[in-house]
């Protein structure tokens, strides 16, 4: 993942997940001070782990069984608990500028020990979608990212054309 250098970004170090609350939200822990906070990953959408006002709207926009929805966030749930375990040490890069979202969660680019972003991970294995709702300065990369793992039929997109 490459940043710009002179763009306005807050590195976060000594983090480790604490739980994976579905495909795009994690609840993180500062390994010395015990802080606990939540992070919303930035540039994308994974379908919802249970049935609540969110998949509903999902349900209408995608016209697929709000069933079907929640077998796919469980999926996209169990590949973050696959690359990314409870206490996997994290480092969290957010932009200044588009800091928190409409719940006041912190979006946040997470980096794996292996120098892997989560975010991209999710979406080149097409267990989330690109999308403006949580906006950053990669958007159109994710998008990008996105269309690949549609054309490729790998992850979510080997059972549906769209979620």
């Amino acid at each position: 993942m490459q940043y710009n250098a002179k763009a306005p970004y807050t590195v976060e170090t000594h983090w480790q997940i604490e739980e994976v609350l579905d495909g795009d939200s994690i609840i993180i822990c500062h390994r010395f001070t015990g802080l606990q906070k939540e992070i919303r990953l930035y540039g994308l959408d994974a379908p919802e782990v249970k049935i609540n006002r969110k998949m509903k709207e999902d349900e209408e926009k995608s016209s697929l069984p709000a069933q079907l929805l929640l077998q796919f966030g469980l999926q996209s749930l169990h590949f973050v608990l696959s690359v990314a375990p409870p206490k996997t040490a994290i480092t969290i890069i957010t932009e200044q500028e588009n800091y928190y979202d409409y719940w006041n969660r912190q979006l946040g680019y997470v980096i794996l020990p292996s120098g892997l972003c989560l975010n991209e991970l999710l979406l080149q294995n097409g267990y989330a979608k690109a999308t403006q709702q949580y906006y950053c300065g990669k958007l159109a990369e994710y998008q990008t990212m996105n269309r690949q793992a549609q054309l490729d039929n790998i992850g979510i997109y080997s059972q549906v054309k769209v979620f």
